[in-house]
């Protein structure tokens, strides 16, 4: 158990760290996502989810729209590798009244660890983004660009006797933290800590419900902002196995993009 616990441990020690930092603003949002995982043989399958973000005591205004795709080899039924791009969509916010674009290809390194009581998801994610830059409230030719690591870390505990089993409800505790590195990068190399606490609905064999409250604190680039952000999330994830005779298998999570 302790195994089990530490790379939990690890970022809401992050997380605590993170918000002794200066001062902040508070914000409210809402995310909704539908995740898919499908797998056409042993060894490849594909990635797909979509988001979208609302924000501004947390319904009022949209604010990012998310549809990221990928490429997935596996190692084993636990172990996966997967390589795609992902186009993000920031809404208009504040001074900036036009949307901004951004391109982000992603490759990521993906694991579970299974226990008699509890299921652990991590996977490590690097980026590559490519954001439009805005002047004077256009959108110009030019991007700026950075990359961004994150580790993330889910750990699912039943709270029912059909645990895990169709029908079956879990207590989710999810953290992730991401930093920034590139020539851009000078004051905000620590981007964001994402943890949140929620509920798991088995729907069948193949399909889980999300939801609850994620806490979300981040650096804004300048260096001297601070978010501090309340969200209610709610996930739907769902599999495909298209093998010829798929094991039973249930969903596997994904979590936060």
């Amino acid at each position: 158990m302790k195994r089990l616990l530490f790379p939990l441990v690890l970022l809401l020690l992050l997380s605590q760290h993170a918000t002794a930092q200066k001062q902040y603003v508070r914000e409210q949002q809402t995310w909704l996502g539908m995740f898919n995982q499908t797998r056409f043989s042993d060894r490849w399958g594909t990635w797909t989810d979509l988001h979208l973000r609302l924000h501004d005591h947390y319904v009022q205004d949209l604010f990012q729209g998310v549809a990221r795709v990928g490429l997935t080899y596996y190692l084993t039924d636990d172990v996966r590798l997967t390589g795609g791009y992902a186009y993000v969509h920031h809404f208009p916010d504040g001074a900036r009244t036009i949307g901004q674009p951004e391109h982000r290809p992603w490759q990521q390194v993906q694991w579970f660890t299974k226990f008699p009581k509890a299921r652990l998801m991590q996977w490590v994610r690097l980026e590559e983004r490519f954001r439009r830059t805005i002047q004077r409230n256009e959108r110009t030719d030019e991007f700026d660009f950075n990359y961004r690591t994150r580790y993330n870390a889910a750990l699912f505990l039943p709270l029912t006797k059909k645990g895990f089993t169709p029908g079956g409800l879990q207590f989710l505790l999810n953290n992730e933290v991401m930093m920034n590195f590139g020539r851009e990068i000078r004051l905000n190399y620590f981007d964001q800590n994402r943890l949140f606490a929620g509920l798991v609905y088995q729907l069948n064999p193949h399909a889980q419900l999300h939801g609850g409250y994620m806490h979300l604190f981040q650096q804004l680039p300048a260096g001297s902002t601070y978010r501090n952000q309340h969200t209610i999330r709610v996930f739907y994830f769902h599999n495909f196995d298209l093998r010829p005779t798929p094991p039973p298998v249930p969903p596997t999570p994904t979590s936060a993009p």
